[in-house]
């Protein structure tokens, strides 16, 4: 039966395009499906064919232009400062905000389900008010703590033997510390809409009826076990619509082939961008440097051997790579995986060190940091290009990702919830655990 979902997202850069992938799917279902979104993104959510909502009162920002950020976390000095503005500027200090645009929204035009990014815990606050049934889609690595794994966030292996787990055993009450500032905001927003307030900001993530996360099974711990309504419903693979409708040009010659993509939103990368250009320049490689909407092409001296532009579809290009060389973000990380490629990874923040110390542990490619010289980068690109055991364990990959892509787990999910095959539990978060 056709069923109405009030999507909810934010300008934050690669979480993007996964949570309008959903959307898509659920309309070409035949469902109404509208979203919340600032208004840098209604183009993107018209692209998909859905109806884009303006937030209000909650903030607008884009990503891609530095002045307009809302985060700006590439002010910060240290990643504790990165997560301060995150929890400060989206997840908790504008809570209030977030919920009452999507309250607003569903009194003027009700919806069967609420689907919101999962930093998005003011518009869950609002959909658990209504008494809406709620989906989180987590949009990378499962962030938070969970047994049978490292804490999560620090790109650290699973623990072995006594110094392991007493490692994680004193490092696990630090995961949840930063986020206690947030926890007075949050609650001042489920208090202005009758919910009693949380001992935890952590056990707000757990409140939605299903989390959803749109990241690989076999990208993480094989041991991990997860909250009982947690369902890993396989990656979404789309290109960005700035980018998926462009042609795809390559560099001349036959030389292998380097894609070279990091962030679509500002991190300050054009320094970064120019070293990688400058490590491809005296390789037997060509590379296809794509710079994104934050950075402008021009700004970036590319040897002869390196094309840069704007943009291009990644998922074409990547039929034709032989290695990629990426900040890590989970989107770029995962389409090069899905495709066979293995990395070269240069994480510059957020959940990168995380996403590329999994590429590593996979054995599907290598991390570098930010800092590294042209040398040291092209010694990596050198060592992934010329070791079989890379391009194998990045194919195996692949073969396990395209086994989750079907049948569609994200719309299968969604449409249980609209149709009320899982009633909400109003008792709180579920704290049972499974594989």
């Amino acid at each position: 039966m056709r069923k109405n979902f009030l999507f909810a997202t934010w300008s934050g850069g690669g979480a993007v395009p996964p949570v309008l992938s959903v959307a898509r799917a659920l309309l070409e279902r035949g469902h109404d499906v509208r979203v919340l979104a600032d208004r840098s993104l209604h183009d993107e959510v018209t692209a998909v064919g859905a109806e884009p909502i303006a937030w209000t009162t909650a903030p607008q920002g884009d990503s891609a232009d530095p002045a307009k950020d809302v985060i700006k976390d590439f002010e910060a000095r240290t990643p504790i400062g990165a997560f301060t503005r995150l929890r400060d500027r989206i997840v908790c200090g504008p809570a209030a905000d977030y919920a009452r645009d999507t309250l607003a929204e569903l009194r003027a035009r009700p919806a069967d389900v609420v689907v919101a990014e999962h930093m998005l815990l003011g518009v869950l606050t609002a959909a658990e008010a209504a008494g809406v049934p709620t989906a989180s889609l987590v949009t990378t690595l499962y962030p938070f703590p969970t047994p049978g794994a490292p804490p999560p966030g620090l790109g650290l292996a699973p623990a072995t033997g006594v110094l392991g787990r007493l490692r994680d055993r004193m490092l696990l009450p630090m995961m949840s510390r930063p986020w206690v500032k947030g926890l007075p905001a949050l609650n001042a927003a489920r208090a202005a809409h009758g919910l009693p307030p949380l001992t935890s900001v952590m056990d707000a993530f757990d409140r939605a009826d299903r989390l959803l996360v749109l990241s690989p099974r076999v990208l993480d711990h094989p041991g991990r076990r997860f909250p009982e309504r947690l369902r890993h419903i396989g990656a979404r693979l789309d290109d960005p619509a700035w980018a998926g409708e462009r042609e795809l040009e390559l560099p001349e010659g036959d030389a292998p082939l380097v894609l070279v993509s990091l962030s679509s939103s500002f991190m300050d990368q054009g320094a970064v961008l120019q070293r990688i250009a400058d490590a491809l320049g005296p390789l037997p490689v060509r590379a296809l440097l794509t710079t994104g909407p934050a950075v402008a092409p021009a700004s970036i001296r590319a040897p002869g051997n390196v094309l840069v532009v704007a943009a291009a579809p990644h998922n074409v290009a990547l039929r034709h790579a032989a290695v990629t060389v990426t900040h890590a973000g989970h989107g770029t990380a995962v389409k090069s995986l899905a495709a066979g490629v293995p990395l070269v990874c240069v994480p510059l923040g957020r959940d990168q060190t995380e996403v590329a110390r999994h590429v590593e542990f996979a054995g599907a490619g290598v991390m570098v940091g930010k800092s590294a010289s042209p040398r040291v980068i092209g010694r990596a690109v050198e060592r992934v290009l010329h070791d079989a055991s890379f391009r194998r364990e990045a194919q195996r990959l692949a073969t396990e990702i395209a086994a989750e892509a079907t049948p569609d787990r994200a719309v299968i999910e969604l449409e249980a919830l609209a149709e009320g095959a899982s009633g909400r539990d109003t008792t709180g978060p579920s704290r049972t655990l499974s594989t």
